[in-house]
């Protein structure tokens, strides 16, 4: 690429992050805890049908919550089973979310109860701005309903309410075609609008209880909580606030370049967390925080996203390896069903990782290589350990919460011009 100069990387080395740690150690009967919380009353004599919507992110442990509340609902008296909350995920078909359940172990065979998750949905209510609210006539069909989720802060928008239980209920369970809907309304009225949804669906769906689920900096399930109907919203907006506290970060400002190993749908709903990168671009809104990043260089795509590289947009290079690997109908229903069609659009590409840092590096505007501040993550979900460049040793040294675990080296390349495999986040 760079004909008239050698490309010589900035020396990098390993630091490993301390973030706030889980103190769950048995997952199982932390979960039953939480479930025998719930009041006797909540039981059925004449075996009731409970739908327990279960979504597409790769939620810690998500097969074990998922089997100990089936088996917690089958020993009130109720007849569980499961349906797909994942909006338009799985290319919007029905054996493409059974498929995306099956990559976190959550099959029939596993659960011992039957997935239900055909597309069909019932326009139950309208919001006042005229939003029709959609939902899965599968759990509708059901006498109650359960959701199961993780609250976290959203990649595309800021509110009170973002990530969780509210959203599965009124963006997820209406599957692609109340996802659409939701996502153009709002484009004008803002996805503030999943709030007073909420609160509708809440005084239609016989909501048994939510599970809700917070992770700690590690990625590791730190929070497991049954909510009541009449608690969830209020309860929901104060857990998202702990589950904002207790994220990983990139601790650093002003980078140059972020190289992020692994990118996908099992990672973040846009691939790479934009809490992480802070960027991200929408109709609703463009965002630009901490670390600032000049240019973002992603190497590949991760094998559970399933070929779905929506969100690869948001990168200013990529490989060819990962553009072949991605399945253009799977990134477009997505793209387009949440209105974000600039998010699914092919950065430019090449064959090697040198080949991409050399135009990363050429395109930041620094006169001197040895001065560019290099960031470098397995995924958006793996924080523990950065590979920076030494630009940021002084950072690295004063920050408590930051330590080295590696000399300073140079970067090497293998034949085909690529970088070797991360650092293991174990």
């Amino acid at each position: 690429m760079n004909k008239h100069f050698p490309f010589i990387f900035p020396e990098m080395a390993i630091v490993r992050q301390k973030f706030f740690k889980s103190g769950i150690s048995h997952i199982p009967e932390d979960i039953r805890t939480s479930f025998d919380r719930i009041p006797d009353q909540f039981q059925s004599n004449n075996g009731k049908t409970v739908a327990v919507a279960v979504g597409s992110r790769n939620i810690d442990n998500l097969h074990i919550v998922v089997d100990q509340c089936l088996r917690f609902l089958e020993q009130k008296g109720f007849k569980p089973f499961i349906v797909p909350a994942m909006g338009s995920h799985g290319g919007a078909t029905a054996i493409g979310q059974k498929a995306v359940l099956e990559k976190y172990r959550i099959t029939e065979e596993t659960m011992k109860v039957p997935i239900v998750a055909d597309m069909e949905t019932q326009c139950i209510a309208t919001h006042p701005s005229g939003l029709n609210i959609y939902v899965s006539k599968a759990a509708l069909s059901a006498d109650h309903l359960v959701i199961i989720n993780r609250i976290k802060p959203h990649t595309k928008f800021k509110a009170d309410i973002e990530s969780g239980l509210c959203k599965m209920m009124t963006i997820g369970l209406g599957k692609d075609q109340g996802a659409s809907e939701f996502h153009r309304y709002a484009v004008d009225h803002t996805f503030g609008i999943i709030e007073e949804a909420a609160e509708i669906l809440l005084k239609k769906l016989n909501v048994l209880f939510g599970v809700g689920l917070l992770e700690d900096g590690y990625g590791k399930l730190a929070h497991i909580e049954a909510i009541f109907p009449d608690q969830l919203i209020d309860r929901e907006k104060i857990l998202l606030e702990n589950a904002f506290n207790m994220m990983g970060s990139i601790p650093f400002d002003f980078l140059d370049i972020l190289i992020v190993d692994h990118f996908g749908k099992d990672i973040s709903g846009i691939g790479m967390d934009s809490n992480i990168t802070g960027r991200h671009r929408d109709i609703v809104g463009d965002i630009k925080i901490a670390p600032n990043v000049k240019r973002i260089f992603v190497r590949d795509l991760s094998p559970g996203s399933d070929g779905n590289a929506n969100g690869i947009g948001l990168a200013d290079f990529t490989t060819s390896r990962l553009v072949e690997r991605l399945d253009i109908e799977k990134t477009y229903v997505n793209a387009i069903t949440a209105i974000s069609p600039e998010k699914a659009a092919i950065p430019i590409y090449f064959d090697s990782d040198r080949k991409c840092l050399d135009a990363c590096a050429r395109t930041t505007g620094v006169a001197n290589y040895n001065d560019l501040r290099v960031v470098r993550i397995k995924d958006t979900a793996s924080l523990k350990h950065l590979q920076v460049s030494r630009s940021l040793e002084s950072e690295v040294l004063e920050n408590p919460d930051m330590s080295l675990v590696s000399p300073w080296h140079k970067v090497t390349f293998n034949e085909s011009g690529n970088l070797p495999e991360f650092f293991s986040d174990e």
